[in-house]
Order: C-alpha cells, then structure tokens, then sequence
C-alpha cells in the first residue's frame, strides 16, 4: 500500500473512532461486539441501512468493528418507492453516509406496490432485495437494525395475532436460514432512545419514518400502548425475562423438531422436494407444526412462513386423508397412501 493511502486510512479510522470515547457511545459498542464476534459466519457481512437512528447507529458501530476485526462490510438502502419522496430520500441517506466514509449501493424495489397489507408485503419485498444482494457478493450475514423497543413491539403484535411459543420467542438475536443468509440483530437490546443519541452525535442527522406514526397501521397503534402497559409494571426487564423464558421452551422443542425431519422425510435436492413418511404426523401437533413449516420454507424460498391457523387446516387435512392435494406456502402437497410430497408451487 502506498504511504498515501495508509495516510487516508489512519485518518478514517481515527474519525471513526474519535466518538468511541463518549460513554454511551462506547457501551453501544461493545453489545454489538459481543454479538457479532459470537454470531457472524465469517468475515464479510452486510448492513441494512434506512436512515432510521437504528440503522444510521448500525452503519456507524459496524464498522468501528469491521475496522478493528478485519471485516469486508458493504452497506445497502433499499428505495422502496412507497412515497414520492422515498429516492430522493435514499440518496440523501447515502450522502450523509458518504460524509464519514461509509459507501453505500441504493436497491430499489420496482415491483408492483400492494393495496393492502403495505407494511408486511414491503417488508418482504425489502429482505428479498437485500437478500439477492447479499448473495451477489458472496456475503453470508445480514445485519438489521432492530433495537429493543422492536423486539417488545414484534411481541405484543404476535400475542395479539395469537401466535404460539415459536411466534413470541423467534424475534432475537439472530434469524437462520433465510437462503443461506443469517439475519442479524446486533442491536436488539439497545433501546431506540440510546440510538437517536448515537445518531445524532455522529450524523447529526437521522430519517423519521411516517409510517411509524400513522395509527391506520397496528404496529403504530401498539407503540402507544405499550407505554401504559410499562405504567401497570409491565416493564422492560419483566418483558425481557418473560421472552427469554419462553425462548428456552423453545430451543427444547426445535430440538425433537429436527429429530422428526431427520428421521421421518426425505429431500431430493436435485428435484427440490421432500417426501415425507406417515410417522411424521404422529409426533405431537406442536412437533408437527414447526417440521412442516421448516420444510415448506425450505422448498418455496419465501422469508416468511404461512399463518399459523393455515398449517394446522393443512395437517388436520393431511392426518384425516380427506383432501388429496393442496397448496399451501408457495407449495404443492400431495397426499398418497402413506407419504406426503411436498413440491415447490410454479405459476403459469
């Protein structure tokens, strides 16, 4: 390397880690250190950035430790397009981030944009693009700038919609598995507050999402409630424990869940399908339950499973024989004698 660009980059690191000696700053850090160094797959990672103090936060802590790790980093913005300010928006985020040396790539989702449940297909339809980025450069691990105020909002919102133990305790640390990407949440147990400081302090400058405000949406309308629940003492330290309580009840059962599909299907990788013995249903519904979601996941590609209540119509009508063929979670599931065939969906 030549004098110069070793110059460039003591200089840049210096400026990165200047605000490492604010406190606050500091122990920010170090959470996020901690997670990475058990978490990530390998030296690369990506980083999601929206322009949120979460994400803003992200991009700055991330490279702190891609400096001091070694790390290959790369940053991506998704353009969304759902309002007509979202690329001017995303080029203002990577401007900002270009300020202090952080390069960053804009995707933008050009698809069709949903009449209804806006937030969810968007969600989806982002992961996708970060997901498809991700692989193009060969990067095993997505970072998302979840904090802990979303890992109590995700709660409520799943105990709301009824979800079972799998649904209240999967919003953590980290995500496996989606096409061979690991989601990442290095900082689930900061809270957005500490964020806006982070962001402020190294940005000056952080994007607030309107949406977050707009009561038309559930995750809004329980952002206002959960502060009263906090006031019956409903705290933060209760809602952590409750949730870490409930995720040791499920690493047990993911346990007996990966024993089922080992023991009792198939998978044809080169046909992309699973066939599955009889036995797999005689396991106990929970059991059941989560193998079938695993293997529909696993054969469709989609980040998120079908709804909870459709799994259990689909098994109900698997065990009882009286349907032949459904499709269910961007699969095909055929019913013969005494296996199941479960097929990847193709549209016409």
């Amino acid at each position: 390397m030549k004098r110069k660009n070793i110059n460039v980059s003591k200089k840049t690191h210096n400026i990165f880690f200047h605000y490492l000696k604010d406190k606050k700053i500091l122990s920010a850090f170090e959470k996020l250190d901690r997670i990475l160094k058990k978490r990530l797959k390998n030296k690369s990672f990506s980083v999601a950035v929206s322009g949120g103090p979460d994400s803003l936060s992200l991009a700055y802590l991330s490279k702190c430790y891609a400096i001091q790790n070694d790390c290959k980093m790369s940053i991506f913005i998704v353009d969304h397009k759902l309002r007509k300010e979202s690329s001017k928006e995303a080029k203002y985020v990577q401007k900002i981030l270009s300020k202090i040396g952080l390069r960053s790539k804009i995707l933008i989702w050009n698809s069709k944009k949903p009449l209804k449940n806006i937030q969810a297909v968007a969600r989806e339809n982002r992961l996708r693009l970060l997901i498809k980025a991700c692989k193009s450069i060969n990067t095993k691990n997505l970072l998302i700038g979840h904090h802990e105020e979303d890992l109590y909002e995700n709660f409520f919102i799943r105990l709301f919609r009824g979800s079972g133990l799998k649904g209240l305790s999967s919003f953590g640390e980290v995500n496996n598995n989606f096409n061979g990407i690991s989601i990442l949440r290095p900082m689930i147990g900061l809270s957005k507050e500490n964020l806006i400081y982070i962001s402020k302090k190294v940005f000056k400058f952080y994007v607030s999402d309107p949406y977050n405000l707009d009561i038309k949406f559930k995750r809004s309308r329980l952002r206002k409630l959960i502060p009263e629940f906090i006031k019956e003492g409903l705290d933060s330290k209760k809602l952590r424990l409750t949730i870490n309580n409930l995720k040791s009840s499920d690493l047990a059962i993911n346990y007996y869940v990966e024993k089922n599909i080992e023991n009792n299907s198939k998978f044809l990788k080169g046909r992309n399908c699973y066939i599955v013995k009889d036995t797999f249903f005689y396991e106990p519904k929970e059991i059941v339950l989560r193998s079938l979601l695993i293997i529909l996941n696993q054969v469709s590609g989609r980040f998120y499973p079908p709804r909870g209540k459709n799994i259990i119509f689909a098994i109900e009508n698997l065990i009882s024989k009286k349907v032949n063929k459904m499709t269910i979670g961007g699969c095909i599931i055929e019913n013969f004698k005494k296996t199941v065939v479960i097929t990847k969906e193709t549209r016409a």
